[in-house]
């Protein structure tokens, strides 16, 4: 099954490339390399195009007799949205209408969406589920949230097939450490703190210890690369519709996160406690049963300390990430 991955030079669409390829599929990513590294994959493998480009993403995948799309093209940062919406409305919304829309006319009838936990209305105990209630806040999770209506309407009018998976906290590295996180400006809490430890940074800020939770800080539930990518695989090969979520049902406190990745290092790791930053539900854990039932998917990676331990040996081997783009 011919594939194309949108974004697929990105830090969870390289892994799913990577997987795919593993598994002897015909897959190619598509990618401006805005955001993306083409270290990240095999460069025969990597198409350079902008996904507003509606004429050459039909050629694409006419030319390349695509089957099935993995869109994984987007903007991530939720604190970068709500200072530039119109960037993340245009980039997220408008390009994955024109993606649509060159699935389409080039009659590509299957798509695997990436979206996010971000779409949630936030709760203070249990696990989230597929049906829980939705307050997407941020442009980022809005974005998200209106993707997804895209594609189920598109669904519905066009017949098109499609699942989407909400991914919680993605993280780590591949096992053998030659592929990892490397985003500019880093957002997520793993690699920032382990940049401390790399001598990048003296210590890390913890943004509120007054939070309803065991030890004060927020809880999230972190879900390794290679677990999302495996969802990836099963989402396309299995014949199901609708939204699932990709997590491992357990959460960890930005405290323990921290802890663990002393414990891995060997380094104390200061930290500096701030101010809550507005926004930030306390927790954020997935009820994923859905996914085990439906698509037979089970993390292989939950353990936290091992998480941390692939994304340390990444980031030990490559301080710098993938260098020069």
């Amino acid at each position: 099954m011919p594939v194309l991955a949108t974004g697929g030079a990105g830090y969870v669409g390289s892994s799913a490339v990577r997987c795919l390829l593993a598994k002897g599929y015909d897959v190619f990513a598509y990618d401006s390399l805005i955001k993306g590294h083409r270290q990240s994959l095999p460069a025969e493998r990597l198409i350079i195009g902008e996904l507003a480009d509606k004429n050459r993403l039909v050629q694409v995948m006419r030319d390349r007799k695509i089957d099935a799309v993995m869109h994984f093209a987007a903007f991530i940062s939720v604190g970068e949205s709500t200072e530039r919406p119109l960037e993340y409305y245009h980039n997220n919304i408008v390009n994955s209408l024109t993606l649509l829309e060159a699935m389409q006319e080039a009659d590509v009838k299957k798509i695997v969406f990436s979206s996010t936990a971000a779409v949630y209305a936030p709760i203070t105990e249990g696990a989230l589920q597929e049906d829980s209630p939705k307050n997407p806040d941020s442009p980022y999770a809005f974005s998200k949230y209106a993707i997804e209506r895209l594609i189920a309407d598109f669904s519905r009018a066009y017949g098109l097939g499609y699942t989407i998976l909400r991914y919680f906290n993605a993280c780590g590295a591949s096992p053998d450490g030659r592929y990892g996180e490397d985003h500019d400006p880093e957002t997520h809490l793993i690699p920032l703190v382990l940049q401390v430890p790399l001598g990048q940074r003296k210590k890390i800020g913890i943004f509120g210890r007054d939070y309803p939770t065991p030890d004060g800080t927020c809880i999230r539930d972190y879900i390794h690369i290679v677990d999302l990518a495996r969802a990836h695989i099963l989402a396309l090969e299995k014949d199901v519709t609708g939204a699932f979520n990709l997590g491992t049902g357990t959460g960890f406190s930005v405290q323990e996160v921290i802890a663990t990745c002393r414990a891995v290092t060997g380094h104390e790791i200061p930290v500096k406690i701030s101010p809550r930053r507005p926004g930030d539900p306390p927790r954020l854990v997935a009820g994923a049963d859905k996914a085990r039932a439906e698509l037979g998917w089970q993390p292989q990676f939950a353990d936290l300390r091992t998480i941390v331990q692939h994304a340390w040996n990444w980031h030990q081997a490559h301080p710098h990430g993938y260098g020069t783009k």
